[in-house]
């Protein structure tokens, strides 16, 4: 690691109208470093980007950059400089190339005609400096999650970047296409480039990074050398307490039998069977393209099924479209719960009681005092953080806005539930509350199906695993049966006979 730091953040506080999103925060980020930032959601690390990159100004403090203080920055001036940002939420266009996302606002030209040939060499060196071979023609809607994540990075480095800022950027990732990144950060600090990763997932903090910072409700808590503090003391400076054990699984006794699907085959799926119980949380594992969020999505009627059954209690049903699903009791937290979860612009009472409005109908008037006690009651039992219901949704934490989604399931009487993806994005505090929300739910006699990429989390929540691989279920496995070789093994093994392995 290089003695003088690149970026130096002195004293920073950014006030908003009652609220002070950063209090006094200090860190120094130095050439050749991965430098980590933790906190719970809502402690400050997005507002910390926006003052790096300048999309917004420090009410107080100073920011140094490469040995000069810097007082009027902006984006564009942020950028030019050499400090560059990877957000969660990619920003490319699907029907452009990748050379032309790469140099898109600043392209070559030759004669006052885009030069393509300069342009293509240029965004082929630095896919190759990176390790991946691919065609920059390729339109990046064609590319894998993986690559399009790529992408953002060689625009970044196409700008000569010395301060990366990468803000969760496993989150939409496999775990296959995780190797890709991990090697490309690794090889970006050896080249001294400044890294600051922010992540959800401490497993890779662990793994990469150089230092820590925790934040906690935007006060700055500790900085110190990843290898001098372990997963649980990091925790517990990130939450102020002890989680104690992180998933509070325990044996329990289930039903009979509340969904039954049989011989189920889509344009994605063949012959898929399997049954889930009252109070039992049944994992769904698989790669990339399995079909697990296809199976949930034909279940729920978002997606046509072309042969099968599904049984409720016993008895056959017939799941046109989601209004039919949700009429007979059967709920869906999507995976990507900002596009097809949460009404973003409305408030977070009309997003709880949205999927139900028809139970709140006083003729043809909504009656507001039974939905606000219903909304307000949900915000009690799921321990929503708001000071109101009349806030927008967006003005909540990924985590809470999680609970608003699981919240409007629960309110239409839901007694079977998929959870696809339940923790992605949200932060270690949060995930255990959502961990002992759906066992209580099971407790309760839900039928669960947790769908998740995070091989801890299937292991550690689930009763049973069901290992899915190009649209079938290959494999069952009983608790007792639980292990992450064994998985990978299951939901690799139709690919491999296709590959002639």
């Amino acid at each position: 690691m290089d003695t003088e730091f690149i970026l130096r953040l002195k004293h920073i506080t950014k006030e908003y109208p009652g609220v002070i999103a950063l209090d006094d925060f200090s860190i120094d980020v130095y050439p050749g470093e991965v430098h980590a930032i933790v906190g719970e959601n809502g402690a400050g690390k997005s507002t910390l980007i926006k003052t790096i990159t300048g999309a917004i100004q420090p009410t107080k403090g100073t920011i140094i950059y490469d040995g000069e203080e810097i007082e009027h920055q902006d984006p564009i001036v942020s950028r030019n400089a050499g400090i560059s940002c990877i957000y969660q939420e990619f920003n490319l266009f699907p029907y452009l190339t990748i050379t032309e996302n790469v140099f898109f606002g600043k392209e070559i030209l030759k004669n006052g005609f885009l030069h393509y040939e300069s342009m293509n060499k240029k965004t082929e060196a630095i896919l190759e400096d990176l390790g991946i071979c691919v065609d920059p023609t390729t339109l990046v809607k064609d590319l894998t999650v993986g690559f399009q994540q790529i992408v953002e990075i060689a625009k970044s480095l196409s700008d000569n970047v010395r301060v990366l800022i990468m803000d969760e950027p496993s989150a939409p990732l496999t775990n296959n296409e995780l190797h890709y990144l991990f090697e490309i950060v690794k090889k970006l600090r050896s080249q001294g480039v400044a890294i600051i990763y922010i992540s959800h997932r401490l497993e890779e903090v662990f793994e990469l990074s150089d230092r820590v910072t925790v934040l906690r409700d935007g006060e700055f808590i500790h900085t110190c050398l990843t290898n001098e503090i372990d997963r649980n003391g990091l925790i517990k400076l990130m939450v102020g307490r002890s989680l104690g054990q992180e998933f509070p699984w325990h044996a329990r006794s289930v039903g009979s039998t509340t969904l039954a699907v049989s011989n189920l085959s889509t344009d994605k799926l063949a012959d898929v069977s399997f049954t889930v119980r009252e109070g039992e949380i049944v994992g769904l594992a698989g790669l990339v393209g399995a079909g697990r969020t296809e199976l949930a999505r034909a279940i729920f009627g978002a997606d046509p099924i072309s042969e099968g059954t599904i049984e409720l209690s016993g008895e056959e049903v017939s799941i046109e479209n989601p209004a039919r699903a949700v009429r007979l009791g059967i709920g869906l937290i999507p995976e990507d719960r900002k596009q097809h979860g949460i009404l973003g612009l409305l408030t977070i009472r009309e997003n709880i009681s949205f999927a139900s409005i028809r139970n709140f109908l006083a003729g043809f008037f909504i009656n507001r005092k039974k939905e606000n006690a219903a909304a307000e009651e949900m915000k009690q039992s799921l321990r929503i953080k708001t000071p109101t219901l009349e806030a927008p949704l967006l003005s909540l934490s990924g985590g809470n806005q999680q609970k608003v989604v699981l919240a409007k399931t629960l309110l239409t009487g839901s007694k079977v539930i998929f959870f696809d993806e339940p923790t992605r994005g949200i932060d270690v505090g949060a995930k255990q509350e959502i961990y002992k929300l759906m066992l209580s739910l099971a407790e309760e006699g839900k039928a669960i199906v947790m769908i998740s990429s995070e091989m801890p989390e299937l292991l550690g929540m689930s009763d049973r695993i069901l290992v899915m691989s190009e649209g079938r279920i290959i494999k069952e496995l009983p608790r007792e049966e639980f292990d992450q070789e064994t998985i990978l093994h299951y939901a690799s093994i139709v690919d491999e006979e296709a590959a002639g392995c």
